[in-house]
């Protein structure tokens, strides 16, 4: 009887934990509507989003205190990758997102901010630090629309020179795939 009630208890912990690190990466600001992609949606099939009115509202602040406007980076394309660092996709994608960023190293027309959702800038800089990555830590200064941060981390949008949003991707992908380089690497050159 013993015996029975162990291996209940063991597999009833296994399916608590299990549950609970599926739901991890949720986000409590759910939208449903919002115009997403997964991980699975092919690049091609990623279509122009129009960026809502209050993007110039939008603010971040950075590890050294100062604060940054979605406004101010007009004329620049913009990567916002919204992330934790207890979230494992978010964790996943890291390596790519800091090799993506590399590729790009000296070229003054792209922006990368990683937004740590949870707040926690000492310790989404301490791991940054820890993992040698080159990505600049941000948190929310501002309000961050639904259509910016809708129902999951991570969450990644990019903007075109003009502050248009161009995507919004839901969930961990693999950013050393060259579509995404070519598609960032036309928005970098393109005149608008």
């Amino acid at each position: 009887m013993k015996m029975q009630f162990k291996k209940l208890a063991v597999r009833s912990g296994i399916f608590i934990v299990t549950a609970i690190s599926l739901a991890a990466c949720g986000n409590p600001f759910k939208n449903k509507g919002n115009r997403t992609t997964d991980g699975n949606t092919p690049t091609e099939e990623i279509a122009k989003v129009e960026a809502p009115a209050e993007t110039s509202d939008i603010s971040f602040k950075g590890g050294d205190g100062k604060t940054v406007t979605l406004s101010s980076l007009k004329g620049k394309v913009v990567f916002i990758n919204f992330w934790a660092t207890w979230c494992p996709p978010c964790i996943r994608e890291m390596p790519s997102i800091n090799e993506l960023k590399q590729s790009f190293k000296g070229n003054d027309n792209i922006v990368f901010l990683m937004v740590d959702v949870d707040d926690r800038m000492e310790k989404s800089s301490a791991f940054m630090q820890e993992n040698n990555y080159d990505l600049p830590v941000y948190v929310p200064a501002s309000n961050i629309p639904s259509d910016y941060l809708g129902g999951a981390i991570p969450t990644t949008v990019i903007l075109d020179k003009s502050g248009d949003m161009i995507v919004r991707m839901e969930g961990g992908r693999d950013y050393r795939d060259p579509e995404i380089t070519k598609a960032l690497n036309e928005l970098v050159e393109s005149n608008r």
